[in-house]
Order: C-alpha cells, then sequence, then structure tokens
C-alpha cells in the first residue's frame, strides 16, 4: 500500500516537474527567443511590413492592397458602386472583379480569389462581347472597357489590346498589393494630367517603385501600389 502511494506520488511529481520545464521552455524561453530573433534581425517584416509616410504615420503594410475610391455621396448606402479616384494609381481588381465572391474590395475578412474557370463564358475558347452576363469573360470585357476609358487622355489613347491581364483580373490571394509595371504605365498619362504634373515626372516614379525579380529569378518584375502613391503624394503635396 506504501509503495503504491509513494509511487503515484513520484509519478506526480515527475509529471508537474516536466510540465513546469516544458512551460518555461516552450512557453516562455522559445517565445522570447523568436521574438527576439525577429525583431533583432526582421524588425520590419516581423512588425507586419508596415509602410509609413513622409509624416511618419502608418498607412498601411507592403503586404495587403488597398482601394483609392472617391467617398461615396451617401456612405450608408451598401448599393453604391464604388467610384475609382483617378488621381491615383489604382490596384488590380480585388477577389476576380470585387463582385463575385465574399472577399470583395480588399476585405481582410477572407482571402480568395474567383472559383470561375479562365474560360467561363467564352465561346470557342475566346471571350467576346457576346459572353453571357455574370460569366468571368463577360466581367473581364467589362473591367477591360473601364480601364480603357478611365486611362485614355486628351494626349493619350489606350488601345484594348494594351490593357494587361493584371488590370481586370484579381491575383490568387484576391489582395495582391502590387501591379505589373505595364499596368502601372497605362496609368502614368492620367494621373499626370488628374495632378497637373509632367508625364516624364509620373514615369519616373513608376521607374523608381518597379521592383525587379526576387534573387534575380524568382517571380515578376512588380509596382508596389500604396509606396507608389505615398510617393505620388509627396509630389503632388496632396
Amino acid at each position: 500500500m506504501n509503495n503504491t502511494v509513494a509511487n503515484t506520488a513520484r509519478l506526480i511529481g515527475a509529471g508537474l516537474r516536466a510540465l513546469l520545464v516544458l512551460t518555461v521552455m516552450c512557453g516562455v524561453l522559445y517565445p522570447l527567443a523568436v521574438t527576439g530573433i525577429a525583431q533583432g534581425l526582421f524588425n520590419d517584416k516581423a512588425n507586419g511590413s508596415e509602410i509609413k509616410d513622409a509624416s511618419g504615420k502608418v498607412v498601411g503594410s507592403s503586404l495587403i492592397g488597398q482601394t483609392y475610391d472617391l467617398p461615396k455621396s451617401n456612405p450608408n448606402d451598401a448599393e453604391e458602386a464604388a467610384r475609382p479616384d483617378l488621381k491615383w494609381f489604382q490596384p488590380r481588381p480585388s477577389n476576380g472583379l470585387g463582385a463575385n465572391s465574399v472577399n470583395t474590395r480588399y476585405s481582410l475578412i477572407l482571402s480568395g480569389a474567383t472559383n470561375r474557370s479562365g474560360d467561363n463564358g467564352a465561346v470557342d475558347g475566346q471571350c467576346t462581347e457576346d459572353a453571357e452576363e455574370g460569366t468571368l469573360c463577360a466581367q473581364v470585357i467589362t473591367a477591360k472597357e473601364a480601364v480603357v476609358a478611365d486611362n485614355s487622355t486628351a494626349t493619350y489613347e489606350v488601345k484594348p489590346e494594351d490593357v494587361p491581364a493584371d488590370a481586370v483580373t484579381s491575383s490568387g490571394s484576391g489582395l495582391d498589393p502590387h501591379i505589373s509595371p505595364a499596368y502601372a504605365e497605362l496609368q502614368v498619362h492620367r494621373v499626370a494630367e488628374q495632378n497637373k504634373l509632367e508625364v516624364k515626372q509620373v514615369e519616373k516614379l513608376v521607374s523608381d517603385h518597379t521592383e525587379g525579380r526576387t534573387l534575380g529569378f524568382m517571380g515578376e518584375p512588380r509596382v508596389n501600389v500604396l509606396e507608389l502613391n505615398i510617393a505620388l503624394k509627396a509630389l503632388t503635396g496632396h
């Protein structure tokens, strides 16, 4: 009887000591070590890859896209369609075209894109103006028309064939903060006209904020829209 009680007490004591040691190691020392290393070596990334404007105010993350829309005439009207503020460089659509999934307009509730196939609504493998309403082809055609209309100016005409794919489709996450250099360059004349700037000034902004492939070979060249618009804001004084 005494041996049984002693063995039980010894096992409980050993279990409690193991629990204490593991709690200190895994619940205190390891998190402190990982946090310390992250803050010391990767401070910016560990804190959310924050982006600050010229005044030092945090305005977003380099990992998450944002919209640049005009204020609604009635903020309480959920049905009122958002209209892009053409003074700013515009991001790629969020989640397909922002209307065919749960996560619309770069909302962070969910991450994901449209589940429609690339040929949804296509006829003989081609997206045409006869595409059925509500299909991806029909939405892409409508989006392309809007891109052409928004970015054509008195001195610069955008042709439909010049519109890159990322101007009318979303990324896989629906939250991509980047656009292609081609889409940024397509917007240059409109941004210059809207802000009363020289085209060369805006072209230089795009060039300065174009990132190359990661390590020189991974991914594609890209432009972070938030960083580009912060530079534009500093240039124009908006």
